[in-house]
């Protein structure tokens, strides 16, 4: 005997059709009006199976296509592995320069000394051609300073190259400033310059570095170095001078 069928039975939810992928003749035909997809997508290539190798007309070498992909791929990480090698030795060579500066300078046995130290063993230390001390001067007329390799420039002239905000600027491409290198400038063409702290009564001023070849110190450059060197120098400075910290 047939039971009663429940009016407020629902009806059975309809099964999702099953998912259908492009069939094999809409994938030719894709790859055909996008020829170039293996060169976009080259992480198909690990999971392609390619075909036996045939040298017949017409017929595509997907084997020599993955080897010259694989190929092109080593000579981009020897390359890149090449940069990454020469940046880190001149890292290095950077680092090792700076130490050697600031050995020499918290070695100087006189003020004299030290300020010769600066204008000469940093030049050599830092492969530099002209390293000054400029000075901005304090009321009265500029002064002549009795040490060669220390400039005296007006005030406002550290704001001027360096802002409020940095310590360290680069000037790439240029005719070095007499102000800032006296008469070494005609030999600048690349220049660092590093805000000089040597005390809170200390004018301001700029330890100075000066090459003849452009494009020594360029945007994008470590200010790290510098800016501990310059610290150290100042830190001697004032106590040469036996400034207050």
């Amino acid at each position: 005997m047939d039971l009663p069928k429940d009016k407020h039975t629902l009806p059975a939810p309809a099964r999702p059709a099953p998912a259908v992928g492009p069939s094999a003749g809409e994938v030719v035909g894709f790859l055909k009006r996008n020829p170039d997809f293996l060169i976009e997508h080259p992480e198909l290539l690990a999971v392609l199976t390619p075909p036996e190798l045939d040298r017949g007309e017409r017929v595509v070498d997907m084997q020599h296509f993955m080897l010259q992909h694989q190929r092109n791929e080593i000579a981009r990480l020897k390359t890149q592995n090449k940069s990454l090698v020469a940046t880190t030795r001149a890292t290095l060579m950077g680092q090792a320069r700076v130490h050697g500066a600031v050995l020499a300078i918290i070695g100087a046995q006189s003020f004299e000394q030290l300020i010769q130290i600066v204008i000469t063993d940093l030049a050599t230390l830092l492969d530099a051609d002209v390293v000054t001390i400029a000075v901005e001067r304090q009321g009265g007329p500029r002064a002549r300073m009795p040490h060669h390799g220390i400039e005296i420039i007006e005030p406002g002239t550290v704001a001027e190259f360096l802002g409020s905000e940095r310590d360290v600027a680069f000037q790439t491409d240029i005719h070095g400033d007499a102000r800032l290198f006296g008469a070494g400038a005609g030999l600048v063409r690349s220049a660092a310059l590093v805000r000089l702290p040597v005390g809170r009564s200390a004018p301001a001023g700029m330890l100075c570095v000066g090459t003849r070849k452009p494009g020594k110190f360029q945007a994008g450059q470590g200010t790290e170095l510098l800016s501990f060197l310059a610290h150290a120098l100042g830190i001697t400075i004032a106590a040469w001078l036996d400034l207050p910290a």
